[in-house]
Formats: C-alpha cells, sequence, structure tokens
C-alpha cells in the first residue's frame, strides 16, 4: 500500500479532510502538484507511484479526489480509468499529463475522467479544477503557516525524466496531427551511458533487423548534444503512406527527414522552454540506412563515448510502425543540466 502523507495546519491533522490520491511515476510531478495544491484546503494526501498501486489505493478509500497520470508503467492511466469504471469506483479524477494529444485528452474524459490539465500543472488551473468538483476552498488566516507536507526526494534523473516526458508528449501531439494517428507513448528512459552500454540498449530496442536513422546536432546554452530517430526499414513505406496525402511525391527519404525535423524540433522544444535554454539545431542528416545497430554504433563510436541518453519510443496505434527518437548529451553538457533541472526541484 502507497504511504499515507498527511496536509496538516499548524502542526495538526485535519479532522474532516478529504483523501486526496496524487498518481503519478515520477517524484518530479507528484511534488510539483504538492506544491500546485491550494493552501490550506482539506486534503489528506496518498501518493502512489504507478497505475496498480493507485488503483489499490483507490479500492482502500485513499481516493476520493485522484490526480491521475496517464503515461504510467504497471497500469496507465487510462487502464486505471477503465478498471475504476468497472469496478464503479466513484473517486472523481482529475487528469494531469504530458500526453496533450486531442485523441488522449477524448478518451480519458469518455472513460470518466472530470477535467484534463496539461502538464506541468499550473495552481489556478488545479484548483479550479478541484473547486468544479465541489471542493470548498476554506477561509484562511493569512498569519498562519503554510501547510507541511511530506515532499518526494527527486534526483536529476527522475526530474530530468519529467522534462522528457512533457516534452514527448508535445512531440506527440504535433505527430499525431500530422498523420493523422494516435501515438502511444512509453516512460521515457534516461540514462548516462557509455558507447558499449549504448550499444546494447540499441540492440535491446531494434533486434537483428536492419535500421535506417536520422541525425540532428544542438548546441546552446553550454549544452551540445544530437538527437537520433531510427527507423526500422520494414516499416519506412509504411510510414510514407501515411505522410502521402501531404508530401506529394517526396520520397521515403525526403518523408524521413521531415519526419525527423518534427519530431526532434517539437522534443527539443519543450526541453527548451521548461529549462530555460537556447538551442540551435542543425540540419536533419543521414547517419546510416540500411544498416544493422552494430554498423551504425562502429560508425560513429568516437562521436558518442560517455553521453546522457534520453531514448524515447514512439509506437502508432492500430499500425505496425515503432521509431525510437535518442537524445544525447555530451558528458559536459551533464552539469549544466544538472543546474537547471536543480531550479524546478527546489
Amino acid at each position: 500500500m502507497p504511504k499515507c502523507l498527511y496536509t496538516r495546519a499548524q502542526g495538526s491533522a485535519v479532522p474532516d479532510a478529504i483523501p486526496l490520491l496524487i498518481c503519478d511515476d515520477s517524484g518530479m510531478a507528484r511534488k510539483q502538484l504538492m506544491r500546485a495544491m491550494p493552501r490550506g484546503w482539506p486534503f489528506r494526501i496518498t501518493q502512489a507511484d504507478n497505475g496498480q498501486a493507485g488503483l489499490e489505493a483507490i479500492r482502500a478509500g485513499l481516493g476520493e479526489i485522484v490526480l491521475l497520470d496517464l503515461t504510467m508503467p504497471e497500469l496507465d492511466g487510462f487502464e486505471v480509468l477503465r478498471r475504476m469504471r468497472e469496478e464503479r469506483l466513484q473517486a472523481q479524477v482529475i487528469v494531469i499529463s504530458g500526453d496533450v494529444q486531442e485523441e488522449a485528452i477524448r478518451r480519458a474524459l469518455e472513460l470518466g475522467a472530470r477535467s484534463f490539465i496539461r502538464k506541468p500543472a499550473d495552481a489556478g488551473q488545479l484548483e479550479q479544477a478541484l473547486l468544479a468538483l465541489g471542493v470548498h476552498a476554506p477561509t484562511i488566516d493569512p498569519s498562519l503557516p503554510a501547510a507541511e507536507l511530506d515532499l518526494p526526494s527527486v534526483g536529476f534523473r527522475d526530474a530530468f525524466r519529467e522534462v522528457a516526458n512533457i516534452a514527448m508528449g508535445r512531440a506527440a501531439e504535433l505527430l499525431a496531427r500530422v498523420l493523422g494517428v494516435f501515438i502511444k507513448l512509453p516512460v521515457p528512459n534516461v540514462n548516462i551511458l557509455e558507447v558499449a552500454e549504448l550499444h546494447m540498449a540499441l540492440a535491446d530496442a531494434q533486434g537483428n533487423r536492419q535500421v535506417s536513422a536520422i541525425c540532428q546536432g544542438y548546441i546552446g546554452s553550454g549544452i551540445a548534444g544530437e538527437a537520433l530517430l531510427i527507423f526500422h526499414d520494414s516499416q519506412i513505406s509504411d510510414v510514407a503512406r501515411l505522410l502521402k496525402h501531404q508530401s506529394g511525391n517526396s520520397s521515403p527519404l525526403e518523408l524521413q527527414l521531415d519526419l525527423a525535423a518534427i519530431v526532434i524540433g517539437a522534443c527539443l522544444n519543450g526541453i527548451c522552454e521548461q529549462l530555460d535554454l537556447q538551442l540551435s539545431s542543425g540540419h536533419p542528416m543521414v547517419l546510416g540506412q540500411h544498416c544493422t545497430i552494430e554498423e551504425l554504433i562502429r560508425v560513429n563510436r568516437n562521436r558518442w563515448k560517455r553521453t546522457l541518453a534520453v531514448e524515447i519510443s514512439y509506437a502508432l496505434e492500430d499500425h505496425d510502425i515503432k521509431f525510437d527518437l535518442l537524445l544525447l548529451f555530451t558528458e559536459a553538457s551533464v552539469q549544466v543540466l544538472q543546474r537547471k533541472t536543480a531550479l524546478l526541484i527546489n
């Protein structure tokens, strides 16, 4: 059962507090939500770091109100909503997610969510969503101290993963509009890897299939790196068919370059907005065509060495299409990113 965290006023638990559950796999996201909660409102807060734990907390009566993420391990937010409806659980749900595709919002509301807020949650929007549920704002004496909350401890990887998660969602929203499909989103992987470890991570994702890769470099604000978009060769023609209605007679390679510019540009812009960075990007270029991951790594191993790697796998619903985005930051960039994310953490 998730640990129960109590909102306190003047050192004493609120006697008739409303059970409120924050269900999100990111400690960073939970910390941001707890800080955004209206001051002094009568909530008893429980945290769950995956959908299964969140569902168990709701069954146990720890979430009359639920702040629910969509992209989570174990059970995603859509599945939590489905099971709540099947079991007729009466919690009122506010979805707070980085997946901002129109279809994601429509599905969440259709499954019973009362409202949808984009990450990172705005305190004013959160307050209005709570008021819409019928929660009454208490009269607060401004001389009283702020509520004491047991905020999650957040490290760099957790914080940067949440930044990448929000950026990933913005890229998916744009991609969904361009392709006219729903994009299934993963939990991003964030790791500092040696080139051999990067090789293994890519090999696990791609297997022995032939791939083509588009690369786009970026630099600025003390940060440098490369974004890598990897396509399975067997799926390129399927992607081309989805884009044909907008691209005329463009070649498959031109379509890959266009798609890379959309996905990489949206992801980098999302990261820059959150961390107050300014990055300049080069033009997308072909890094490898019709090759194996082993060949791709062998040719480029001197460029990557030790790197902060963000891995995001986009999958298109109802299509056998999946491509992987890797954001590779140089080792020297990590210190800058740590300073920037520390501003969000603290």
